[in-house]
């Protein structure tokens, strides 16, 4: 007698599960990532060969651009609130709450302590059409010293960094490096771009 074969079909997979999969980590990682918020001043930064690169948080950059104006900016909403909420009692500014959130949320400032108010008061997606005047950071007047000094304190574990353009003059360098020696501040970095990718900004420290 004949052996009758059996029908065999051809296996199939079912791909729904991994469908949901990856629509859940795209969701996720959609969710999770961090955008890189609009700087108010393009910086082109010199080239080096140091390929260390600084932590994604506690750092403290001060931007300095070509015309000598100095930028500040750090991470961290509730230290950046601690930082404004100090600096306004010790200038004597009053900001209301909605000003601080302002700029908890913005990106870096570059306005005196005496504008500060009209400046949040115009709110994050003005401050893209407005030339900054630069934080003072003269002999007579350096606010940017208290900027410092209240940065640290709402994060002791601050790392310091200087952005500078790659055009901008020596002096006004110098000022904000002795700024920072001035305050003990002897070890910060330098935010360079490196010689063979030119893309990522990485540190040199000093």
């Amino acid at each position: 007698m004949a052996k009758v074969k059996p029908h065999r079909s051809a296996p199939s997979i079912d791909m729904t599960p991994m469908v949901d999969l990856a629509f859940l980590l795209v969701t996720f990682f959609m969710l999770t990532a961090k955008f890189r918020p609009d700087e108010p001043v393009q910086i082109v930064t010199p080239a080096s060969h140091s390929q260390f690169k600084l932590p994604e948080s506690g750092v403290l950059v001060l931007t300095i651009a070509n015309d000598g104006r100095v930028f500040y900016d750090m991470d961290g909403k509730d230290a950046r609130y601690r930082v404004i909420t100090a600096m306004a009692e010790k200038y004597n500014v009053q900001l209301s709450e909605q000003e601080k959130t302002v700029f908890v949320l913005s990106p870096s400032v570059a306005v005196p302590m005496s504008q500060m108010k009209s400046f949040l008061a115009q709110g994050v997606k003005a401050q893209k059409g407005i030339k900054q005047p630069g934080i003072p950071s003269d002999t007579a007047n350096n606010e940017l010293k208290d900027w410092i000094i209240q940065s640290r304190i709402a994060n002791p574990t601050l790392r310091v960094a200087i952005k500078g353009d790659n055009e901008a003059k020596y002096p006004k360098v110098n000022s904000v490096m002795k700024t920072l020696q001035d305050l003990n501040v002897t070890i910060f970095n330098l935010i360079t771009n490196a010689e063979a990718d030119a893309e990522k900004p990485v540190a040199k420290e000093n």
